[in-house]
């Protein structure tokens, strides 16, 4: 697991953190993505996603986020970046 820096007051935010994951068995490994929103008394979930990683491709992609009950959000989405070694 990892976990980025808090991004303070941005309604656009950036993070460009990188993060390597080695997988000993990527046929079935699952890459999990949690958003939330910090506050100063809060941490707020925003969305979340599952990408398995077989299905991954190389390259910026903007990847839909769901909601607790698993329902897709019409308009939110993280841009990501994939590179594979």
């Amino acid at each position: 697991m990892r976990k980025t820096k808090a991004v303070e007051d941005s309604w656009v935010p950036v993070w460009e953190e990188e993060f390597a994951f080695p997988l000993t068995v990527p046929e079935i490994a699952v890459l999990r993505v949690e958003v939330h929103e910090q506050d100063v008394n809060e941490d707020d979930f925003g969305g979340q996603t599952a990408l398995p990683v077989a299905e991954l491709r190389p390259g910026i992609r903007a990847v839909p986020l769901f909601d607790h009950k698993g329902l897709k959000f019409k308009s939110v989405k993280v841009l990501m970046s994939f590179e594979f070694a």
